[in-house]
């Protein structure tokens, strides 16, 4: 089983933020492939079904982001998953707005969410896909994450969207991480 993990905040309020990409991309993988995230357990909703010939088990996490391994780990424990088989989709400023880049292991690189993961995994072994979302021109940075993107940003968002689910799908159709790395980043 392969356990594809969308970091976002939860609620209304935080619904097409920047910071909910991870979210926003999950969504469209589980919407591209008819699968719905109805149970709520462990800090999160999440769903799983067959793609690519592959179990999969989808999840958002219910906690704020810089407790998204409060969810992770539980789930992990649950299904037998082991780290090889986690990817997390998460938000980047250090990318631009449009742009996505495959990571297999390191640090935080600042994201509360992934150092929460981190710490309740015991480990920074686990693959991610890092959707570029700029850094703030004129805004703080806090105002410029939990913002929406522009009608002129939008485009670029969904161009990005759409690689991440196609990175998903070769990810658990069993396509090799480096070999990932090369096609997408």
């Amino acid at each position: 089983m392969k356990m594809i993990v969308g970091l976002g905040n939860i609620g209304p309020q935080y619904d097409g933020t920047r910071h909910n990409t991870g979210f926003m991309v999950v969504d469209a993988f589980a919407q591209a492939h008819q699968l719905t995230l109805d149970t709520r357990k462990f800090d999160a909703r999440f769903g799983t079904g067959m793609v690519n010939g592959e179990k999969v088990l989808v999840v958002k996490p219910t906690t704020f982001m810089n407790e998204s391994g409060r969810a992770v780990h539980p789930l992990m424990d649950y299904f037998k998953i082991d780290l090889d088989d986690v990817i997390v989709v998460h938000d980047d400023m250090d990318l631009p707005l449009g742009r996505i880049r495959l990571r297999d292991h390191g640090s935080a690189g600042g994201h509360n969410g992934i150092k929460s993961i981190i710490a309740h995994v015991g480990s920074q072994d686990f693959d991610r896909i890092r959707v570029g979302i700029a850094r703030p021109q004129q805004h703080s940075v806090v105002d410029y994450v939990l913002g929406k993107f522009t009608t002129d940003q939008q485009p670029l968002f969904n161009q990005a969207s759409d690689h991440a689910v196609a990175a998903l799908d070769d990810w658990v159709a069993g396509l090799d991480f480096a070999q990932l790395m090369n096609r997408y980043n």
